[in-house]
């Protein structure tokens, strides 16, 4: 599948978090109002985090120093998180000042960390680089890295001030982060985002950003609704660390969406042809559907055990009658049923 074209009008998505509240700035340029943005929070100086060249950052409009960092699972790491806030003390930042991020998911994610651990939080605005980060990781508030037993196992709840996903940047991306992104745009029409694959690429992160801030509008902290947004994800991430990352996230997650209407299937949640959408819209975006050939589902299964949501057991989040929901308890012997059932390839 090739790029699609990125020149659309641009808009704008509220987060309601009352005092915490931020604006999902979407389309070509919306990186030009960092300075306005930084402006509003009266910060003195920067800190700008970036993976990208230098070019792609534009002047936050106070003095400021830029660091240099890598996206990939590589350096999603607690001691990145470590170099990165002793190169704000080195700075100089206060809690008064901001940080910038500019990259992709993982990117995002580290530096959002640093932000909310550093004095004990201090603002972040995120200017995401790749279709994932814009249709997915920069929004919410969830920052996390990952340890050698699992995904985003050590994180912190801290949202960004504010939000640029200039979709000019998306014109470089290679074609397999075009599916990367793809795989959570996928996920969206399971929780309640509609069909999105007729829509232009702003519409498309606009749908899905709109229906991520509903979520977290409604619960912030992951006590409900907010599990939603996994659709997916406990076997995405389990394929993740079990293929070492040779599977991206959102190609992960895109097995994971197929594999999670096939578990709904099994457990009599939904019937045959809504388990066929999960792999119909999968396909549509050109994203793997089957199992590594190499993975061991007893491996997987451990991992997905691990998942924040399971609480003594394993759960998920499955499609159903009134939509979907999370649902625990998930016997193993289904589970494992389901898994030898997928394709491999």
């Amino acid at each position: 599948m090739s790029a699609p074209a990125t020149r659309d009008a641009s808009t704008s998505v509220r987060v309601a978090l009352r005092e915490r509240s931020y604006d999902v700035h979407i389309g070509a340029g919306t990186r030009y109002l960092l300075a306005a943005c930084v402006a509003e929070l009266g910060a003195s100086r920067a800190v700008v985090v970036s993976a990208r060249p230098a070019e792609w950052v534009p002047d936050p409009g106070v003095p400021h120093r830029v660091i240099e960092a890598r996206d990939g699972e590589q350096s999603k790491t607690l001691e990145t998180v470590g170099n990165l806030c002793r190169q704000f003390a080195d700075a100089g930042l206060s809690r008064s000042d901001v940080v910038v991020s500019c990259g992709g998911g993982t990117t995002t994610d580290t530096v959002g960390l640093a932000a909310a651990l550093y004095h004990r939080g201090v603002p972040v605005i995120h200017l995401p680089t790749s279709l994932l980060a814009q249709v997915d990781a920069s929004t919410g508030g969830k920052t996390a890295v990952n340890l050698p037993e699992g995904k985003n196992l050590v994180g912190a709840y801290w949202q960004p001030s504010a939000v640029l996903c200039d979709t000019d940047y998306l014109r470089t991306l290679p074609e397999r982060e075009w599916l990367n992104g793809y795989g959570e745009i996928a996920r969206c029409h399971f929780i309640g985002a509609g069909d999105l694959r007729r829509l232009s690429t702003v519409e498309q992160i606009t749908a899905s950003v709109r229906r991520k801030a509903e979520i977290v509008s409604r619960d912030e902290r992951d006590t409900g609704l907010r599990h939603l947004l996994n659709y997916g994800h406990t076997l995405g991430h389990a394929l993740e660390v079990e293929t070492d990352f040779r599977l991206r996230h959102g190609e992960a997650v895109a097995v994971g969406t197929v594999f999670a209407g096939r578990l709904a299937g099994a457990l009599g949640r939904i019937g045959p042809e809504r388990v066929e959408d999960h792999l119909a819209v999968v396909r549509h975006y050109g994203l793997p559907w089957q199992l590594p050939a190499d993975v061991d589902d007893k491996a997987l299964i451990r991992l997905m055990k691990l998942d924040k949501k399971a609480l003594g057991g394993l759960a998920f989040v499955l499609d159903g009658a009134a939509g979907a929901e999370l649902v625990p308890g998930v016997p193993e012997s289904v589970v494992k049923e389901c898994l030898a059932g997928m394709d491999r390839g």
